[in-house]
């Protein structure tokens, strides 16, 4: 392998172009990225730089001594690739052909059409977006989040905590339900009420009404209205694949990959948001959309990609991670399926605690809740993963 080509430049992708290096790839490395930046953070972006406390100099992921030796592609984005030919076609008209390809061009925040080109009307994704909802914390003015998933209730945090009165809507009767199980999902649902932010649950909006190109309020069914100066749209993502429509890989809610992340092409794996690897506990494919999952799953991908008989390693319990009012969520493991939960430590009340859940007496996930040191202890000795995997985009 002469060349290897990595389409996007996020952290999946440069943790591809690590494992490169580090696996011995020593050949022309060529990283493709749609944005001007290079790989950044994308968890501070719903925290600490909407309040400011870091800047996007801050977010950078590259080291010193990463020593990648790589051509950076920056700002103009795949549009198109044959599969056959592993020859990737850019937005600009130019062409990169490869002996070895990553596909990592991660996910997009999802819209809601009616909402199209409003001015007062936000995603959270990029750096782009969390620069342009920043300003927007003003003290004393209105937010409206739509979705009460983690990227939404950070940042309903992040408002709440500038003075903002901030009122979160959705359409599950219990937050989080899906990861944490309803008794704790009911219980961070708790801590944003404890803070200030009201959370309207089995909600249906019905209705927005604008004004002068900005929203100004929704109408839920029942007919209350909630009015608002800013809305923040966070209802998940979905896989940015569709330039691959015609590659010749298969695709299928993402894309649709082996234990390892190859593809059905040779030559080709696909890593990160975008990627549906195959789940041989249930037999499925699915998306896994959490930042260790882009940290760690890119090196299994690459040495796919350079030695055709390497086999799949025993997987690791998922982990992902979010702050909300001051408070740390650490989750590690899965939960569907448990028939039995016991708070080991602390009080639940006072949101720092941390609750272990059981399957037959084995435990098959934890939460911590501002337990740094004991969650990393029980996620040490969490049993083999299960079968339902947090915050999976399952593909049929």
């Amino acid at each position: 392998m002469k060349t290897l080509a990595i389409v996007g430049a996020s952290l999946s992708g440069l943790s591809a172009a690590r494992a490169a290096r580090a696996q011995g790839f020593t050949g022309r490395l060529v990283i493709i990225g749609d944005e001007p930046h290079r790989p950044y953070d994308r968890p501070p972006l719903s925290k600490e730089f909407l309040l400011g406390r870091v800047t996007a100099e801050d977010l950078s992921l590259e080291c010193d001594d990463d020593g990648l030796e790589a051509e950076w592609l920056l700002g103009s984005g795949a549009a198109s690739l044959d599969a056959g030919s592993r020859s990737i076609r850019l937005k600009d008209g130019s062409t990169v052909q490869a002996d070895g390809i990553v596909i990592s061009t991660g996910a997009r925040a999802r819209q809601l059409p009616t909402l199209a080109g409003l001015s007062n009307v936000f995603t959270l994704r990029t750096l782009a977006d969390a620069q342009d909802l920043a300003p927007e914390l003003v003290p004393g003015s209105r937010m409206a989040v739509i979705g009460a998933g983690f990227i939404g209730a950070e940042v309903a945090a992040a408002a709440a905590s500038r003075g903002m009165d901030v009122t979160i809507i959705d359409t599950k009767p219990v937050p989080f339900a899906a990861q944490l199980g309803t008794e704790m999902g009911g219980l961070v649902g708790g801590l944003h009420a404890a803070n200030g932010v009201e959370l309207i649950s089995s909600a249906v909006i019905e209705d927005f009404y604008s004004g002068e190109g900005n929203v100004t309020g929704l109408r839920l069914q029942g007919g209350r209205y909630v009015g608002t100066d800013v809305v923040v749209v966070g209802i998940g993502a979905e896989p940015n694949t569709e330039w691959l429509e015609g590659s010749g890989l298969e695709l299928c809610g993402g894309v649709v990959c082996d234990a390892m992340g190859r593809t059905s092409a040779p030559g080709i794996v696909a890593v990160g948001d975008c990627a549906a690897w195959f789940d041989a506990e249930v037999g499925l494919h699915r998306r896994m959309e959490h930042w260790t999952c882009a940290l760690e799953r890119p090196a299994v991908a690459v040495e796919a990609l350079l030695d055709a008989g390497a086999t799949p390693k025993p997987a690791k319990p998922h982990y992902f991670w979010s702050d909300q009012h001051g408070v740390k969520l650490q989750f590690a493991g899965h939960s569907a399926g448990y028939d039995r939960l016991e708070i080991e430590a602390g009080d639940p009340q006072t949101h720092s605690c941390l609750a272990v859940y059981y399957r037959a007496d084995v435990p098959i996930a934890v939460l911590g809740m501002n337990q740094p040191r004991l969650f990393t202890k029980w996620r040490r000795s969490l049993a083999a993963p299960a079968p339902a995997l947090v915050g999976a985009a399952v593909v049929h």
